[in-house]
C-alpha cells in the first residue's frame, strides 16, 4: 500500500505519515485509529510491543468475533474442556465479593477434603512484604495486580492440591482471572448485596457503610458490574438466606 493511498483513504497527510513511519511524528489516537482503519487493521495490532502473533491465532480471533455472547460462552467452555489443564479439578478456587463465605467455607472444605487453605491475599503480603493497604498506598493498584498475578502463578507452582480464596476484585483483572479459570476449578459463592453487607458489618467491620449514604448503591453496582466475569466459574453457589452448614452442604453438592 503506498504512502499516496494510505494518506488518501485515512485522511492523514504524506507528509504526516512519513513522520509517523520515521517514528517522529507525535500522533493522536484519533489519526491513529483512521490509519488503522485504512490499513483495515485493529488498532491494537498497530501499537503491539513484541512478536507479531501466529496467523491462527489472528483468524480465530476474527471467527470468534462473529459469534454471539451465548456462542462465545459456549466457545469458551470448549476450549477450556479440550485443552485445560488435567489436575485443574484438584485446585479449588472460591470467588466472591466479601462476605459471599470464601474464608468460612473454604476452611470447611479444605478440611473436608484433606487439602491446604490459602488466602490468596495473604501471600500478595508475603510477597510484597507489606500489608495489602500499604501496597496500595505506597504504590498503587498496578503494583497490586503484579503482585496478584505473581502470588497466583506461584501458588499454582508450588502446590497441587488446595483450596484458595481470592480477593473479590480479582474478576476485574482480565489476564489473572483468565489464569484462575484455567488453571482452578472455581466456585462462585454468590449473595445479594444487602446480604454481603450484613455479614462484613457482622464481623465487626464498619468501613463498608461510614459515612457513605450511597454505600448499597455502590455495593450493589460492583456486584452488578462483577457478575458477568464471576458467571464463568464452574459451578455457582447462592448462599443467600443459608448458614454456614446449609451452604456448606449446597457446595459439596455442586461440586460433587
Amino acid at each position: 500500500m503506498t504512502r499516496g493511498i494510505l494518506a488518501r483513504d485515512s485522511g492523514v497527510s504524506v507528509r504526516y505519515l512519513a513522520q509517523l513511519e520515521s517514528g517522529e511524528g507525535n500522533i493522536s489516537i484519533l489519526r491513529l485509529r483512521q490509519v488503522a482503519q485504512a490499513m483495515a487493521m485493529p488498532l491494537e495490532e498497530i501499537i503491539r510491543v513484541g512478536p507479531e502473533q501466529p496467523a491462527e491465532l489472528t483468524l480465530l480471533g476474527q471467527f470468534l468475533s462473529r459469534l454471539s455472547p451465548s456462542q462465545l460462552g459456549e466457545a469458551q467452555k470448549l476450549l477450556r474442556s479440550t485443552f485445560e489443564k488435567k489436575d485443574r479439578r484438584h485446585r479449588i478456587a472460591m470467588v466472591g465479593l466479601r462476605g459471599a463465605g470464601k474464608t468460612s467455607l473454604g476452611k470447611l472444605l479444605a478440611a473436608h477434603l484433606r487439602v491446604a487453605f490459602i488466602e490468596l491475599g495473604e501471600v500478595i503480603e508475603q510477597t510484597a512484604g507489606t500489608t495489602l493497604s500499604q501496597v496500595f498506598s505506597l504504590y498503587g493498584q498496578a503494583a497490586y495486580r503484579r503482585y496478584e498475578r505473581r502470588s497466583l502463578e506461584a501458588i499454582i507452582q508450588s502446590h497441587d492440591r488446595f483450596v484458595l480464596s481470592t480477593g473479590g476484585s480479582i474478576a476485574t483483572e482480565p489476564a489473572t482471572f483468565d489464569e484462575l479459570l484455567s488453571s482452578c476449578y472455581t466456585v462462585w459463592l454468590k449473595a445479594s448485596a444487602a446480604e454481603h453487607m450484613t455479614r462484613v458489618v457482622a464481623q465487626g467491620d464498619q468501613r463498608p457503610m461510614g459515612d457513605n449514604r450511597e454505600a448499597m448503591q455502590d455495593l450493589e453496582r460492583i456486584l452488578a458490574g462483577r457478575e458477568p466475569m464471576y458467571r464463568k466459574a464452574d459451578v455457582t453457589v447462592n448462599t443467600s438466606g443459608l448458614d454456614i452448614q446449609q451452604s456448606m452442604a449446597e457446595l459439596l453438592k455442586q461440586i460433587g
